[in-house]
């Protein structure tokens, strides 16, 4: 199956300005909103808490919950739709750490039956410790950079045959994050400046396509939780694994394109040539990433569309990593391939 004729040449280097200048506008949004709402809009799964999914046989009023909750101490509960409207479910968040253990199910459903005169269903409750939240928290982190450190060291490998310099590298990164962290340095901030630093020693080093990798992994990942921070939805575990999800697809889409660009720069005997080349190489993969693309995004939107409730953020981080990491590997990790080659 062939949706793009083998003979396409669109000029995608060429118009890398323009690309950059797209990326530079959403990655300027993301960290704008990141900081404005001091980061992502964390779940329960991160920041502990309770949260407590209930069912009522009829439609209730908002207000009447809250004003019940209130009555038993939770006045900083959030209370927001589940699902359809007609279902008249809800889902009650509090951070409050006193509000917690076995009765809790049973002191809410005596109070909103008070409140409401309906006495609800309760679906779900959920609790995770303000300890542990932190510590997952951080966990996610660490899980995000150590996968990216380990996917430098491949392209390294696959593409350039330097296994060891880039080995050591990452090694020395992990090995003082790892110190960082122990001395209760904010986990943010070090692995931040440890992207920054990496990218730094990949240009001085000459690891040109692990740099092109890292940096378009980065863009998709920051992007997508930008995303997700402007639209002020819950950054929670299933956020977490969506994002680890869309690094090896984007990566996988990524090197695809690479392994047409060292084909097919070998030959090359001035630095002129590069750009004609990097074009052909994105042309000649561009049916299949499409393909691939588009496949996957059915699949995506038939999810979010069609899923339960549970899974629309997950859906959603998915849909957004897809078409970004699609934009990435050609707009973003081949210029810098392209850039570094020319250096």
């Amino acid at each position: 199956m062939q949706l793009i004729k083998p003979d396409i040449n669109i000029d995608f280097i060429g118009k890398y300005k323009i690309g950059f200048f797209i990326s530079t506008i959403l990655i300027l949004i993301s960290i704008g909103s990141l900081i404005v709402h001091k980061g992502p809009n964390y779940g329960i799964d991160f920041i502990g808490g309770t949260i407590i999914q209930a069912k009522f046989s009829e439609q209730v009023p908002v207000g009447k919950i809250r004003s019940g909750l209130s009555e038993i101490g939770l006045n900083d509960a959030s209370v927001q739709n589940f699902g359809d409207n007609e279902n008249n479910e809800f889902l009650i968040r509090t951070s409050n750490p006193q509000m917690s253990g076995k009765d809790l199910s049973k002191k809410i459903v005596e109070t909103i039956k008070i409140s409401t005169g309906i006495s609800p269903e309760i679906r779900r409750v959920e609790m995770v410790g303000p300890q542990v939240g932190k510590d997952l928290r951080n966990k996610a982190l660490l899980a995000i950079f150590y996968s990216l450190l380990f996917i430098t060291i491949y392209i390294s490998y696959r593409f350039e045959q330097k296994l060891l310099l880039s080995g050591v590298t990452a090694g020395s990164l992990m090995t003082a994050v790892y110190f960082l962290s122990v001395f209760n340095v904010g986990m943010a901030i070090v692995i931040a400046v440890a992207f920054i630093v990496t990218i730094g020693v990949f240009w001085i080093l000459k690891l040109k396509y692990a740099m092109g990798a890292i940096v378009a992994l980065l863009h998709d990942v920051l992007i997508t939780v930008g995303i997700f921070s402007v639209l002020d939805l819950d950054f929670s575990l299933p956020i977490v694994a969506a994002l680890l999800t869309i690094i090896g697809y984007s990566l996988n889409d990524t090197i695809i394109v690479f392994d047409r660009i060292r084909e097919n720069i070998k030959g090359a005997k001035t630095t002129e040539e590069l750009p004609a080349l990097f074009n052909k190489s994105i042309n000649g993969t561009l049916s299949r990433t499409i393909l691939t693309s588009v496949t996957t995004l059915i699949v995506l939107f038939s999810l979010y569309f069609l899923g339960i409730e549970i899974l629309l953020n997950f859906a959603l981080a998915m849909i957004i990593g897809v078409v970004i990491g699609t934009y990435s590997s050609i707009f973003v990790a081949s210029p810098i391939v392209l850039a570094a080659n020319q250096r």
